[in-house]
C-alpha cells in the first residue's frame, strides 16, 4: 500500500512529498470543488497521484468531467486519476437539482461517457449511446487525443462494487471499510465482474486521527466520525454484516437528540479498533501493522476526521499522520 493523504493545502503538501506522501485526493462539497482543488494539487506537486476521490458524478456532465481531466493531464501527464461518486439522492435532488433515481445505473454510464471523451483520437467523433446519454459530438478541432486516465468508482455495497469491476478501472473505499467487507464483499463483488487479468486498483479512506498530546480527543473525533457515517441508512447491509444493530440504535438515537457526545460513546471498542486508526503515534503505528489486511491494497488515503472538528485540527491531524510513512513495513516486507 501506497500512503496518500486529502489534500493538505500547498504548504504542508510540500512537506508531505518530501515525507514520502505519494498520492493525493480531494473532492467536493458545498465549499470547495473538486476539480478546482485539483487545479491546486497539480501546481503544488511534483510526483505524487492526484485526483477526485470522490468528485460528484452527477453535478456535472460528462463532458465537463473529462475536460477538466484532459486540460490538467497536459500539467500533470501520467498523474491523474478520476474518481466518481452517485453522491447522496437528496444532494443530487436538492442541491444539483437532477435526476437521482437509479444511482448504480446512472454512475456506469457517466464513468462510460466520461472514457469515450477521454479516449477519442483527433478525427474521430466522440460517441457514446446509453439510457441516460446520448453524444455524437464532432469536435473538429485538434484537441484531443487518448487518454488512459484511471476511472475508479466510490463503491460501498455489493451491487457498486460490481459495477465499479465490470466497467471502471477499480474502487474507491469508504472509510467504514474493515478487513471483513473487504475481504468478504467489495473484493469479490470486484474480482467477479473485472475483465482483465490484472487486479482492479484500490484506494480507500481511513480514519485516521492522531495527537500525542490529547490522544483521547483524537479518538473521540474518531468515534464521532464513525458515528455520523453510520447515520446513514445506506450501510445497513455493512452494520449486519458485522453485527453492529445494537450500538447503531443508540448512536442514530443520540443524533436525532442532537447529542454527539452520545453518538461517540454509541461506538463500541471493536468498531473503533476495525475502522479507525487513532490515539498516539505509537498506538497509531501498532494499529497499522495490525491492521495491514484491511487496508486498501494500492493507496490508503490517511484522513482526519471531519465531524465537528475545526480546520486547525484537521491539519494538526494531517501533519501528525506524516509520522505513519517513517520506517513502517507491512507483514510481507514491503513499505508503505
Amino acid at each position: 500500500m501506497r500512503f496518500g493523504m486529502p489534500w493538505p493545502g500547498a504548504a504542508l503538501a510540500r512537506e508531505a512529498e518530501r515525507a514520502g506522501v505519494s498520492a493525493f485526493c480531494t473532492g467536493d462539497f458545498a465549499d470547495h470543488d473538486a476539480y478546482l482543488t485539483l487545479a491546486e494539487m497539480v501546481a503544488h506537486t511534483d510526483r505524487a497521484l492526484v485526483g477526485p476521490a470522490i468528485a460528484y458524478a452527477f453535478a456535472r456532465t460528462p463532458y465537463a468531467h473529462a475536460t477538466a481531466i484532459r486540460q490538467l493531464h497536459a500539467a500533470a501527464p501520467g498523474r491523474l486519476f478520476l474518481g466518481l461518486g452517485t453522491g447522496a439522492y437528496r444532494v443530487n435532488r436538492d442541491w444539483f437539482a437532477v435526476p437521482a433515481d437509479r444511482p448504480v445505473d446512472r454512475v456506469a454510464e457517466t464513468a462510460q461517457a466520461v472514457r469515450a471523451w477521454l479516449r477519442a483520437d483527433n478525427g474521430e467523433k466522440v460517441r457514446y449511446s446509453g439510457e441516460f446519454y446520448e453524444i455524437d459530438a464532432d469536435v473538429r478541432a485538434p484537441v484531443l487525443g487518448r487518454l488512459d486516465v484511471p476511472v475508479l468508482l466510490a463503491a460501498f455495497n455489493k451491487r457498486m462494487a460490481e459495477t465499479a469491476g465490470r466497467i471502471a478501472d477499480g474502487v474507491i473505499g469508504h472509510g467504514l471499510f474493515t478487513r471483513s467487507w473487504w475481504d468478504d464483499v467489495v473484493r469479490p463483488a470486484v474480482h467477479d465482474a473485472y475483465p482483465r487479468p490484472e487486479p482492479a486498483a484500490e484506494h480507500g479512506w481511513i480514519i485516521t486521527a492522531i495527537d500525542d498530546a490529547a490522544p483521547e480527543r483524537a479518538i473521540a473525533d474518531a468515534r464521532r466520525m464513525i458515528a455520523f457515517y453510520l447515520t446513514v441508512k445506506t450501510y445497513d447491509p455493512y452494520v449486519t454484516h458485522h453485527d453492529w444493530e445494537s450500538p447503531v440504535r443508540q448512536l442514530r438515537t443520540a443524533f436525532r437528540r442532537g447529542d454527539t457526545d452520545g453518538m461517540a460513546a454509541a461506538v463500541t471498542d471493536e468498531m473503533l479498533a476495525e475502522i479507525a486508526i487513532c490515539g498516539t503515534t505509537s498506538d497509531a503505528k501498532q494499529t497499522l501493522v495490525r491492521r495491514a489486511g484491511s487496508l486498501p491494497r494500492d493507496i490508503g488515503y490517511f484522513a482526519p476526521p471531519s465531524f465537528l472538528v475545526g480546520r486547525k485540527r484537521r491539519a494538526a491531524y494531517a501533519l501528525s499522520s506524516l509520522a505513519l510513512n517513517t520506517g513502517y513495513q507491512t507483514p510481507n516486507g514491503s513499505s508503505l
